[in-house]
């Protein structure tokens, strides 16, 4: 598992238990492994971070929840998404739309703004700064600002 690619401490012992490996076997091996420096969930959560945000344009909410159910343990979790600056999370969230913008021309102003919203949503970003960066994006992209809905979601 780990030559196909980088494993948490939590996925190798799961794979060793459907391979019925009695536990204090499974944890010698995964023992040794983290001493050579073979499993470093650290390093693991910082890297899928960076990647999954820059590739996937994932925020912080999404990506925690990524390393939760790869078994990365809570304290991990929030150094590695912390790690991510709030002003590059933003600057993705405002490409992502832009990138978005374009397939939804022609679409009433409001649906489109749900729209946007939505792919936010569900790439974790918070109500509150996807409402911001789809109503500029859309006041930007010549929609006129009293067709857009007023009311901002709650976070």
């Amino acid at each position: 598992m780990l030559a196909a690619s980088p494993r948490t401490r939590a996925q190798l012992a799961d794979a060793l238990r459907r391979k019925n490996i009695p536990d204090d076997v499974a944890e010698r091996v995964l023992g040794r492994f983290s001493d050579v420096g073979l499993i470093d969930d650290e390093a693991f959560a910082q890297a899928w971070v960076q990647s999954r945000h820059t590739g996937r344009g994932l925020a912080r909410r999404a990506l925690a929840a990524e390393l939760r159910r790869r078994g990365v343990a809570d304290e991990t979790v929030s150094d590695a998404v912390e790690s991510l600056d709030p002003a590059q999370e933003e600057q993705t969230a405002r490409a992502l739309v832009v990138r978005k913008l374009p397939s939804t021309a022609g679409v009433d102003p409001a649906k489109r703004m749900r729209r946007l919203m939505g792919m936010l949503a569900r790439k974790g970003y918070s109500p509150g700064l996807s409402y911001r960066i789809v109503r500029e994006a859309l006041a930007e992209n010549g929609t006129d600002p009293e067709a857009l809905p007023d009311d901002p979601p709650l976070d």
